[in-house]
Order: C-alpha cells, then structure tokens, then sequence
C-alpha cells in the first residue's frame, strides 16, 4: 500500500464537525491531515440555514454551544468569514405560544417583544401578538463558511486530501483510495454515513438519515433582515423550549390544527443570504435508506406557509435542495471502534451550532 501522509491526528470527513476537530486539534499544536471524498463539503454543512441557534439548547448541546459561540467569532476573526451577531427572532402567532416564550426568557437569556417590536425587527404577516429576542445567536453564510475555514487552516499547515475516500479505517491507519494515511489519532466525521464503516455503531445508537425540504426564494419585502426569524412550529423542534410549563398545550393545539405540517415534521423558519434572497424550510423525515423520490406536497407546505407567516400572497422560488443529516435518540454519536480510533457524529441536526464544542471534548478522550 503507498504511504500517502502521516500526521498527530487525521480526520475523515471535511464538514463543519471534522473541520471543528481540525480547528481544535491546531489550537493544541498536533499535525493534522484531513481526508474528504468530495472536491469540497457537499452536504449537512451546507445544506442548512446558517443559524447558530445556541439559546434553545439543552443538556451538552447548550454546553457545547456556549463554548462553539465564541469559537464561531474568533475562527471568523481568523479566517476572515463573516458571522452576523444579530441573534434570533421567534415570532408568536398565537397566545399560547407567547405564554411558553415568556416562561423561556425566565430560562435562557431572551428578551420580550411586542407585535410592534417584531414587526421593527422582521417582516411579518398580520397575525402576529408578540415574539422575543434571542440575543446570543448568530448567523453565518452556510454555503462559504466551511470552505472559508478549510482554506484557513490550509495556512495553518493542515493537509487537506481532496476527492480522496477513505475505505478501510482502523488502528494508526485510513486506507484511502490515493493510499496510506497513518496518525495515532483518527477522528471519523462522516455524518450520516457513519454506517459506511461501523454498521454495529449505528444499530447501536439507532442512527438514522433525517431529510429536509429546503428553499431559496426572493425576499418579497426587500428589507435587511439581521437575525435568524422562527415561529411556533420552531418552539416543537429545540429542546430547550421544553423547559417552558406550558408547551404541552402549544404542542397540543399544533397537533390539532395542523397534524398534516406535524407529520412532515415542519420547522417553519428562515434566514436571508448575502444576496438577499431567503432561506426558508424545513421538513423533517426519517429512514435509514431515503427513498430517492420524494412528495411535491412538501415543497408546497414550506412554500404556503412561509407565505403566510411573512404575509404575502405567494413566494419565488430560486433554488430547492434536499438536506440530509444523522439522526438518533441521543444527541450525539462519540463511540471508539477501534484503538486510537473515536466516531464523532451530531445526530440532532446542530452540527452547525455545537460542533466547535464538541471537539475539545472528543480530542480530550485520546
């Protein structure tokens, strides 16, 4: 077998979980390689909203996303990729839901917002009755961030091996298909194709391949929007909204009066790109196989109602993409398979969000 590269720690997969390992494991002086079989990040890491939604949170996510915060602004410093401090806005459209974000800001740092104040801050439609502000998230570009970073820390001396699969993965050695690579470390940050390599582990932590139904579309109000904007449907989908009393009886009142939104697992939300146009989204579905064709039906939901929250008859669509992430009962996958060897995967759809915290903790098990 050709020796292709050797290095402290190497590490499969270049999205942003492998590229948090790769950030973490040059703050402690290690050599570092990277191994990714596409030319670029294709998926999860790019296939989102570039939202850091650290505030809804809870248990080691909230840990983890404490400390990926600061990490976000100070890699952003270094590698000169632009995080908007801007926070988030959950917008209520019922009374409800207005109760469970005032049980939140006794909780987590928030902040009450009118109907006025939310309508100063975000378009909306004309449903609104209040909302609050989330002042510890941030946005970043999610499909130039990742890229930014690696080119990074390819100055810092990490070596990136491009359109390079790894096949076969053990003790001190990746066997790729350009060759060898060997480290005493190797962090495998495959995502959802962990499955690929450790079916056990899979089976064991019951991980599944969630899809998203996302889009882009035109911003029919033309205005700036700095934070991440989320509704109702978002307080059912982060954990840390379950600390609140009374969302049972917004789930309850959700469950009744949109079960069709409930089964395809809507998470109504959105975000603006650099050029304006927003990012809208998105549905949820869960296989270990997807199956490659999918329902119109979501597309159309997310359209409909997204026009409906931000109050317009209708939305142009500019790009629609299926996201895919892993899933599973736990948050997290952190397994060793092997000697010198640890799978780290996000299997809760806030990679984006807790990576940067996660690493330190995977690294510190070598």
């Amino acid at each position: 077998m050709t020796s292709l590269d050797t290095a402290d720690v190497v590490i499969v997969g270049a999205g942003i979980v492998g590229l948090a390992h790769a950030v973490e494991a040059v703050e402690r002086g290690m050599s570092v390689v990277v191994v990714e079989r596409d030319e670029w990040a294709t998926g999860a890491s790019v296939r989102n909203f570039g939202h850091g939604c650290f505030t809804a949170q809870d248990g080691d996510a909230y840990r983890y996303a404490q400390t990926a915060r600061q990490t976000w602004l100070k890699v952003a410093r270094l590698a000169g990729l632009v995080v908007t401090d801007s926070g988030s806005v959950v917008v209520a459209r019922a009374e409800d839901e207005l109760a469970v974000l005032k049980e939140f800001t006794e909780v987590r740092p928030s902040v009450m917002l009118s109907a006025a104040e939310v309508a100063q801050r975000v378009p909306t439609g004309p449903d609104v009755v209040g909302g609050a502000f989330l002042p510890q998230d941030i946005r970043v570009d999610q499909r130039t961030s990742v890229g930014l970073i690696a080119r990074w820390l390819a100055g810092q001396g990490v070596r990136f091996h491009w359109r390079t699969a790894a096949h076969l993965i053990g003790p001190g050695e990746v066997v790729t298909s350009r060759g060898s690579v060997t480290a005493p470390r190797i962090v495998v940050a495959v995502g959802h194709d962990v499955d690929r390599y450790f079916p056990d582990l899979t089976d064991e932590f019951d991980v599944r391949r969630c899809a998203l139904r996302m889009l882009r579309v035109d911003n029919p109000s033309g205005r700036d929007i700095a934070p991440a904007v989320l509704s109702g449907h978002s307080l059912l989908r982060y954990d840390a909204f379950s600390l609140c009393p009374t969302l049972p009886e917004v789930r309850a009142r959700i469950e009744r009066e949109h079960d069709d939104l409930v089964r395809i697992g809507l998470n109504l939300m959105y975000t603006q790109r650099p050029d304006g146009s927003l990012t809208i989204g998105d549905t949820h579905t869960y296989h270990r196989t997807l199956d490659p064709f999918e329902d119109n039906e979501l597309d159309t939901h997310v359209l409909s109602e997204t026009a409906r929250f931000l109050g317009v008859p209708g939305l142009t669509v500019r790009e629609h993409w299926r996201g895919v992430y892993a899933s599973a009962p736990r948050p997290y996958l952190v397994a060793s398979p092997a000697d010198g060897v640890r799978v780290a995967a996000v299997t809760s759809g806030i990679g984006m969000t807790t990576a940067f915290g996660l690493a330190p903790d995977v690294l510190d098990t070598f």
